[in-house]
């Protein structure tokens, strides 16, 4: 399967929710831009994100006389992408590059690392992982399993340990062999707590010191989470100046559009996408091809 198909298949729980409306037939009137402001809500890109591109959309079909659903498909897809900022830098293709990765509990940070760190090894890339959430010790030993199962070294300390000071040594570890990927995993921490941003703070901020490699932050968001998951990016972005997201869980949810809603807010770039389990399912993020699947156009050619 390719990368295109697994897309549309990832996205296809989305897809269903958004799309319906260009097979009700009939003309496309006032009805018809009503109904798809509110299934672009529904789809969690938010009342303002929908309310501009049905407008938008709206004024295009008018100006082109755009009436058939394959026209107006490929209108919104086309508009829809034009929300997603264009990366500068994708730290995992850009090397060397040292990325700190960073959320709540249960979006899979661990598990995205391990995947990346996978993808490093197949590419023949020298890679590190730091083990850097000390508290969880399932995070150790699950990163430990997809280290050996990738033949990539986790560097870590005992249990209780300060997270900051793996940072420093992971770091160190890298300069003196010349790493071309670092991949760091922090604990996972509520945003809404102020003692644990601070404290994450601090392990930023002593990475981005240490490390003589570019260092990225990057935000994983569970897809599932909907407008939570915008609020999440928000309130860590605020204490992190984060460079880019990673949104995982995708094929189990209808609310692919929050990708769209964080995108607009934070201007954010989103540099992968999680649409399945296996390591393949950890898509490079291309705002095109994204909104054509969720649109259910054809990608480009």
């Amino acid at each position: 399967m390719g990368l295109a198909d697994k897309l549309k298949r990832g996205l296809a729980r989305s897809r269903e929710a958004l799309s319906e409306i260009f097979y009700m037939g009939g003309e496309v009137d006032e009805d018809f831009w009503e109904e798809l402001e509110d299934r672009l809500v529904m789809g969690d890109m938010g009342g303002e994100v929908a309310l501009q591109v049905s407008d938008d959309l709206r004024e295009q079909a008018a100006r082109e006389g755009l009436r058939t659903a394959p026209q107006l498909r490929r209108a919104l897809a086309d508009r829809l992408a034009k929300a997603f900022p264009q990366a500068t830098r994708d730290p995992f293709d850009d090397l060397p590059s040292c990325v700190l990765f960073v959320g709540i509990n249960g979006t899979g940070k661990t598990t995205t690392v391990g995947k990346l760190a996978s993808v490093a090894r197949r590419r023949r890339q020298s890679c590190l992982i730091g083990g850097a959430d000390t508290f969880r010790a399932a995070a150790i030993e699950q990163l430990e399993v997809w280290g050996e199962r990738a033949g990539v070294e986790v560097v870590t300390r005992e249990r209780g340990a300060d997270p900051a000071s793996v940072c420093y040594d992971v770091c160190e570890r890298a300069e003196r062999e010349g790493t071309d990927l670092v991949l760091i995993d922090t604990a996972g921490r509520l945003h809404t707590s102020s003692d644990l941003m601070r404290e994450l703070a601090k392990v930023v901020d002593v990475t981005r010191k240490r490390s003589v490699l570019p260092v990225s932050v990057v935000l994983v968001i569970d897809a599932t989470t909907g407008q939570n998951g915008l609020a999440q990016a928000r309130e860590f972005n605020d204490s992190l100046d984060l460079d880019g997201i990673i949104l995982t869980k995708l094929d189990g949810t209808a609310k692919g559009g929050i990708a769209v809603a964080i995108a607009h807010d934070l201007r954010l770039p989103i540099f992968r996408i999680g649409v399945g389990e296996a390591v393949g399912d950890l898509q490079p993020f291309d705002a095109h091809d994204f909104c054509a699947a969720l649109v259910g156009t054809k990608e480009r050619g």
